[in-house]
């Protein structure tokens, strides 16, 4: 089975889920998997993302349209 498949084979499963226990163990197996990846980025790219982050809270962003819009020269 590809990734994608079982994606949506897990996203079905999910889906179907009724016990709030289940859902809290998998979101601590997300947690971690998303700690173990924060902790391989360096102290740089750590403050970059948090920096792009609090600019699209504070609305500093360009959307994709625009975005593809502004440099479609280059494409």
């Amino acid at each position: 089975m590809n990734v994608e498949a079982t994606k949506l084979q897990l996203m079905q499963s999910l889906l179907a889920v009724k016990r709030e226990s289940f859902l809290e163990r998998l979101q601590s197996v997300f947690d971690e998997e998303f700690t173990d990846l924060w902790s391989e980025l360096t102290e740089e790219e750590q403050k970059g993302i948090e920096e792009g982050l609090a600019q699209a809270d504070q609305g500093k962003f360009v959307s994709d349209e625009q975005a593809m819009k502004r440099f479609s020269k280059w494409h």
